[in-house]
């Protein structure tokens, strides 16, 4: 079994690069790596394409020395930096693991009860999803149109666990999604939901690093 970390894009909420800033020590996006290795055999970390998109916290980071196997260059979109990752795996591998490095506090047991829903129910992926605790409505021009109701919501976080044939299926051509579960769905795969974990921020803004932080230092990690 084989992981894909993502850490191609270039942040630009965030207001610059943040998978290489430091986060209690470390790069962010070592966090993620370290989390998927206690699952996988091998880890393959994507990194931006640009020279300059490594991150501004550190200088001249270098991705190799975050503990992954592999290192590839992503492309422009989210969906290509997989594809490259996917081109890094190897052919043997069952099951692949795909996580956003912009997510540095998923543990180590989420990505195993992703993986174990995977082998477990004859399912061709497993996501981590959270309900949707907040009103929400439909907007345009800053009005609201409508309420929309919430049965049956859920936010959908990384790790996302696949069928590494059926993923490599999904990826075939030049399909774009804003996550691997989506292409899924377009092939009419079937998709398995796992409880995700609330502490699973995703780096937006640059408060939220250091909420992550905060969060780093109660935990038992």
């Amino acid at each position: 079994m084989w992981a894909i970390v993502v850490a191609g894009g270039s942040g630009r909420r965030f207001g610059g690069p943040k998978q290489f800033l430091p986060l209690a020590g470390r790069p962010v996006a070592a966090w993620s790596v370290a989390a998927a290795r206690t699952v996988a055999d091998g880890v393959v970390l994507v990194v931006p394409s640009g020279p300059d998109d490594a991150g501004s916290g550190d200088p001249d980071p270098d991705p190799r020395t975050m503990g992954a196997d592999l290192v590839v260059t992503g492309g422009d979109t989210r969906s290509e930096s997989v594809r490259a990752g996917l081109s890094a795996v190897p052919d043997d591998a069952s099951i692949i693991v795909v996580h956003d490095a912009a997510r540095p506090l998923a543990t180590g047991e989420l990505f195993a009860s992703v993986v174990e829903a995977v082998r477990s129910s004859g399912v061709d992926g497993a996501i981590p999803v959270l309900p949707v605790a907040d009103t929400l409505k439909r907007v345009a021009d800053g009005t609201v149109e409508q309420g929309v109701d919430r049965e049956g919501l859920v936010a959908v976080q990384t790790p996302q666990a696949f069928v590494a044939a059926t993923l490599r299926t999904a990826h075939r051509g030049a399909a774009e999604a804003t996550d691997d579960a989506a292409m899924l769905e377009a092939l009419g795969a079937t998709v398995r939901t796992v409880e995700g974990q609330p502490h699973n921020l995703k780096l937006t803004r640059p408060e939220d690093l250091v909420l992550a932080e905060a969060l780093l230092g109660v935990s038992d990690r």
